[in-house]
C-alpha cells in the first residue's frame, strides 16, 4: 500500500489555538524551517508488512518519506465505517526536522510527534 499526501494539503486544526497563532504556525509548518513544502511537495507512506491485531485493526510497518528523508514507521488502524481510523509517532529530528517556536515562543512544537488520521478510500 503507498499513500501519498501533498504537503501544502496539511491545515493547522488545533481548536484551542487563536486564529492568528493557527496562521503562524500554519505558514512555519509548510515553510522551510519544517515541511519544506516547495522543494518536497509530497510526503509518502510506503507499507512493508502488516500484522492483524484482531477486532479490525492492523500495525502496519513501513516507510514514511518526509522533508526528503526515508524512514521506518509504525502505524496502528482500525477500520470504521469504511474510513480507516489511526495513530503514528515520529521524532522529527530523525527526517531532518528541528522543532520550532512559533507565537513568540508561546507554542513550541515537540520533536515527537503524534500523527492522527481518518482515510476513507475512493471506490
Amino acid at each position: 500500500m503507498d499513500l501519498l499526501v501533498k504537503a501544502l494539503a496539511l491545515q493547522v486544526k488545533d481548536p484551542g489555538t487563536s486564529e492568528k497563532d493557527r496562521t503562524e504556525i500554519q505558514s512555519t509548518m509548510l515553510g522551510p524551517k519544517v515541511l519544506d513544502a516547495e522543494r518536497h511537495p509530497e510526503i509518502r507512506f510506503r507499507s512493508t508488512a502488516a500484522e492483524d491485531t484482531g477486532a479490525g485493526a492492523w500495525r502496519i510497518h513501513g516507510e514514511l518519506t518526509l522533508h526528503g528523508a526515508t524512514r521506518p514507521v509504525t502505524v496502528e488502524a482500525h477500520e470504521t465505517g469504511g474510513h480507516f481510523v489511526g495513530t503514528a509517532r515520529l521524532r522529527q529530528s530523525d527526517f531532518g526536522i528541528q522543532p520550532v517556536k512559533v507565537a513568540g515562543g508561546t507554542v513550541r512544537v515537540k520533536d515527537e510527534v503524534r500523527i492522527e488520521f481518518n482515510i476513507q478510500l475512493a471506490r
